[in-house]
């Protein structure tokens, strides 16, 4: 039978290869709540949850609560193929929570997925990009240190595209630290800026016009994720495309956004809007808009990058290319294998289902014991 069997879950947390600066939080560890679905014919599948500390309102004890107690004990005889009615069911269940729906649709896609031997993208139309330009941040805080970083990846060929996170401390030292990494890297590289709603919009309006005459790319959550009248009116005001990231979550989001033309640039996030269904329904009216994409991350690791990439596989434009450098900064992982990097970019997993089983003893051994 394919219905849900089983439900359990584990976080665990594991190595990244040096601290993450990001405007919220610096990660030294980083957390994913490893989702394990099982069906009545015995066929399993995974979906893992990763959580940036105070990107959003979630954390992963909660997200593991909301589904240990909230969903999985009503979800246990629900159909795995019937992925609409089980989100409906969730939604029934408990309002919000879109990191837990996430994780349980996920498992439940890569069952279904593995059920009828196909990749996951084969579920949401097939795959359009077998290979995902993929961006690396650059979240040092050191402007020495990121121009090193970014030329090591350009030498070894894993990344042309570059991420300065800029939202945390002086915004003149940040904007100058940025342009300085441009003047460095020049035409053989593309630099962006993700202010990770660091900014108010005066301070917006004077560091997006230098970011914009020294050459960067694009500009990523410069104000509070609230403030939408003043992203249309930077939007608006400047030729640098600006990103919508923390303040686009649900699809009622996207489309405030679409009609008050408030962005020109979505990224998208799995987890962030609540699974790859809703994922590819924000990408639909951002389509629509005209509101190019790009394939943000929350830093997965093989399984959840995985997710992504399929459901971003499917996509028919990916202008700004993604974020799934995720593998590359962890140093060790639950999954066995690994995800394929290729002359800067990303190879999309060909599945089963994500294409990634679990590893027993990785997970055993990172797995969170209280």
């Amino acid at each position: 039978m394919s219905t849900i069997a089983s439900i359990e879950t584990a976080i665990v947390d594991l190595p990244v290869a040096r601290p993450h600066k990001l405007a919220m939080a610096t990660i030294h560890a980083h957390s994913l709540v490893i989702v394990r679905l099982r069906t009545g014919e015995g066929v399993q599948g995974t979906g893992e949850v990763a959580v940036i500390p105070h990107y959003g309102s979630e954390s992963p004890e909660a997200v593991k609560s909301v589904i240990d107690t909230c969903l999985a004990p009503h979800l246990i005889g629900c159909d795995v193929r019937r992925t609409g009615e089980l989100l409906i069911c969730m939604d029934r269940l408990i309002k919000g929570n879109g990191y837990a729906k996430a994780g349980v649709e996920m498992a439940a896609l890569d069952a279904k997925a593995r059920a009828l031997g196909v990749p996951v993208s084969e579920l949401f139309g097939g795959t359009v990009l077998s290979r995902l330009p993929v961006l690396w941040v650059l979240g040092n805080g050191d402007v020495e240190r990121d121009i090193a970083e970014a030329e090591t990846r350009l030498e070894a060929r894993t990344h042309r595209l570059f991420l300065v996170k800029i939202g945390q401390g002086d915004p003149a030292e940040n904007v100058a630290r940025a342009l300085a990494v441009k003047r460095a890297l020049g035409d053989r590289a593309s630099v962006r800026v993700d202010v990770n709603q660091g900014w108010d919009e005066a301070t917006a309006s004077w560091g997006i016009a230098r970011l914009e005459a020294g050459g960067i790319d694009a500009v990523e959550q410069p104000v509070p994720a609230w403030n939408l009248p003043a992203m249309r009116r930077l939007a608006e005001r400047f030729t640098v495309p600006v990103m919508a990231d923390e303040a686009v979550t649900t699809v009622e989001d996207a489309l405030a956004f679409a009609r008050e033309a408030a962005a020109d640039a979505f990224s998208i996030k799995l987890v962030k809007h609540g699974g790859l269904t809703r994922i590819r329904q924000v990408a639909g009216i951002a389509e629509a808009a005209g509101i190019s994409l790009f394939g943000g991350t929350m830093i997965e690791g093989a399984i959840g990058t995985s997710a992504y990439a399929q459901l971003l596989s499917t996509l028919p434009r990916l202008a700004w290319g993604c974020q799934l450098f995720g593998p590359q900064l962890l140093t060790d992982d639950i999954a066995v294998g690994s995800v394929r990097y290729e002359e800067f970019e990303l190879v999309v997993p060909a599945g089963p289902g994500f294409g990634f089983d679990i590893d027993e003893d990785k997970l055993a051994h990172y797995r969170r014991t209280s």
